[in-house]
């Protein structure tokens, strides 16, 4: 389904997007795995390119991003996005030596088909940073707003399915959140709770887009409500000191056999 912006998938992002880089910027421990498993490629397909995070400035990167207004908030530094959609990538077979898809095959309207699509115009390796569904729940988050974590957990699609449509040699690595992660995605809040009190902030994850008002006014209160007592902190305090978090992070890279 193509909204008003171009946006595809379940998310009209211009609804939810405006904001988006103002939360969502790449992380440099997260940006190191990605750019890692991209290998010595020199040119780069992105795919759900968004405003333009995790791209690398050493390569030359191609991006494709159907939503006008994630368009619109690329830096100037990084290449303007065409208008195009992963399930029909407008590009020859094996015309990229990488491939990256960050955060977004829970949106494609068809998974296998675009996942075959980044492996076509693909020569090596196609790096996806996605979430395990199995592991939303272990986040403090199914505490306050399970409806929030039901919802990721329908919409990520399973590691298997996605290893199966990339096809060749795949591997799975947790990716560990640091502690101050200036991605803003749900997880990355893990010892900064706080944060996440911010309607910004929820406004700039898909998840919550799905998520009645009341689930949010609730969410508000019993969170603050638990900080304010100090019984988040008796349960999760830990936290706020601890490095890294392994969460549902993942990072599936498909290599040609």
């Amino acid at each position: 389904m193509q909204r008003a912006d171009g946006s595809a998938g379940d998310v009209d992002y211009h609804v939810i997007g405006s904001g988006y880089s103002d939360y969502r910027r790449p992380d440099p421990e997260i940006a190191a795995v990605l750019h890692d498993a991209l290998g010595a490629a020199t040119t780069v397909l992105n795919v759900g390119a968004g405003a333009g995070s995790y791209e690398p400035s050493d390569r030359q990167v191609t991006a494709v991003e159907p939503a006008a207004s994630m368009r619109a908030q690329r830096p100037a530094d990084r290449p303007p996005a065409l208008d195009a959609t992963a399930e029909d990538l407008p590009f020859a077979d094996g015309a990229f030596d990488a491939a990256m898809a960050v955060q977004t095959v829970h949106q494609w309207t068809d998974l296998a088909r675009g996942l075959a699509e980044l492996r076509r115009v693909t020569r090596g390796p196609v790096a996806v940073l996605t979430s395990d569904p199995v592991l939303l729940p272990r986040f403090w988050l199914n505490r306050y707003a399970p409806e929030a974590i039901d919802v990721e957990a329908r919409r990520d699609p399973p590691l298997d399915a996605i290893t199966a449509g990339l096809g060749g040699r795949c591997t799975v690595t947790p990716v560990p959140i640091p502690l101050h992660c200036v991605d803003g995605f749900c997880e990355a809040y893990y010892g900064r709770p706080e944060l996440l009190l911010d309607p910004g902030a929820r406004r700039a994850m898909s998840t919550w887009s799905f998520v009645p008002p009341a689930v949010h006014e609730r969410f508000e209160h019993d969170l603050g409500r638990d900080l304010a007592e100090g019984r988040w902190d008796a349960d999760h305090g830990h936290l706020r000191t601890q490095a890294h978090f392994l969460g549902s992070l993942v990072l599936v890279v498909s290599h040609r056999p």
